[in-house]
């Protein structure tokens, strides 16, 4: 009865590693800023898990330690996701650390790349202001939107594209967002990319980035990636890194 059991994990590994041969490899809204308008298979979780350092000015930085977007694939058309983080800000010496409000959200598919119209997607979350450390609690919900496109410039070459606006939660006033990426696929294994964009607010200056990155997809279900860019403009970080790590999964 015993080996019966201990049977049964190796079957469900098994199981798993059989309909992922049947799946595309695994997409990634990471590691560049440009979310991709792919859908998580039906009945998966995937989590994309990173950590993050950005140097602001000289007395001011940043790390975000996990930062974890849970997906899961209700439909060919839908997936459901959560987005956690947990961030330690400090600015001359002075640390404030805990988790930011949690949002909630959704991704649905809109319609597939034919000839110039790219496959597009809709994404939409909800920060959550009271559900976050009390020391970054906000003040309002703060809604987020983007459309998410991409092209197919070759087998190995696209041309992706963000537009949307999000709430900080702390102002009623919303920064609009863009995003322009172009990835390619070194090998099977491995991709790249470079990317520029930004937000623009509706009161304060622009913030305008550009950063680069590489890709590791260890198996269909497994990736890692590596990634760091810098400010364009006076309102922009210095400079800043990343790390992460992303895999899925059926039960």
């Amino acid at each position: 009865m015993k080996n019966k059991f201990l049977f049964i994990p190796f079957f469900l590994l098994f199981e798993n590693i059989c309909q992922a041969q049947e799946l595309p490899s695994i997409q990634t809204d990471r590691p560049d800023q440009t979310e991709c308008p792919f859908i998580t298979p039906k009945g998966y979780f995937q989590l994309e898990n990173g950590f993050s350092y950005e140097v602001k000015t000289k007395n001011s930085s940043e790390i975000t330690a996990p930062t974890i977007l849970t997906k899961y694939g209700i439909n060919d058309h839908f997936e459901f996701r959560l987005i956690t983080e947990y961030s330690i800000e400090s600015e001359n010496s002075k640390n404030i650390s805990g988790i930011s409000p949690m949002a909630i959200g959704f991704k649905t598919k809109l319609w597939q790349e034919k000839g110039i119209i790219p496959t597009t997607s809709l994404i939409g979350h909800l920060h959550f202001p009271k559900i976050a450390s009390a020391v970054l609690k906000t003040n309002y919900y703060a809604p987020a939107f983007r459309f998410t496109m991409q092209h197919t410039l070759t087998k190995k070459q696209t041309l992706s594209y963000n537009l949307g606006a999000e709430w900080d939660g702390i102002t009623a006033e919303p920064a609009f967002i863009y995003t322009l990426t172009t990835g390619y696929s070194f090998s099977e294994k491995i991709s790249g990319y470079v990317e520029f964009y930004g937000f623009i607010p509706q009161i304060n200056k622009p913030d305008h980035r550009f950063d680069a990155g590489l890709n590791y997809l260890f198996n269909p279900n497994h990736q890692l990636d590596l990634s760091g860019g810098f400010g364009l403009s006076a309102t922009s970080p210095d400079y800043f890194v990343s790390l992460g790590y992303s895999f899925r999964f059926k039960i």
